[in-house]
């Protein structure tokens, strides 16, 4: 059997495989990096002030959210994996998934930072924490409508 033989026969599932690892996989680093630079700043308020450690916490779980719409995404394109797969389903479940693997990516990034400056918010006025959170949800607006384009494609795109 030869390359393009193999190709025709097993590429839809090949690109619709590829496309769930890229939701999980762009969605996932971008939240690591996004989560672990509010990490790195709430340690150091925790040194000072112990006492705001949940506060600080809720900050740092925002950017987490991205990784976890790509991995509901990549879920949904496992469940409808088959072998014999077109190649155009496969890659259309591939394109699908491409809103919430580079959208997610983006915004678990800047999540991030607008949530890293929210716990310099807290760390000078806890009064005023909420409104530290509040800016960083701002952010997540926008992988949560990429989330949903991503879902409603894979849900209603390939039967």
């Amino acid at each position: 059997m030869n390359m393009s033989t193999l190709f025709a026969q097993y590429g839809g599932v090949l690109f619709a495989t590829l496309g769930a690892a890229v939701a999980v996989f762009l969605s996932g680093v971008g939240s690591a990096k996004g989560v672990g630079m509010v990490g790195e700043v709430a340690a150091g308020l925790m040194a000072e002030e112990p006492e705001k450690f949940g506060k600080s916490l809720v900050l740092q779980l925002l950017p987490g959210t991205q990784g976890l719409y790509g991995f509901v995404i990549g879920l949904l394109v496992f469940f409808k994996l088959k072998m014999n797969m077109p190649f155009a389903d496969g890659f259309y479940l591939f394109v699908a998934c491409l809103p919430i693997a580079i959208a997610g990516y983006g915004s678990a990034i800047f999540q991030g930072r607008v949530a890293a400056s929210g716990i310099s918010l807290l760390a000078k006025n806890e009064e005023q924490s909420t409104k530290g959170i509040v800016y960083a949800v701002m952010v997540e607006t926008y992988a949560l409508l990429a989330f949903v384009i991503s879902m409603i494609m894979v849900l209603l795109g390939v039967q």
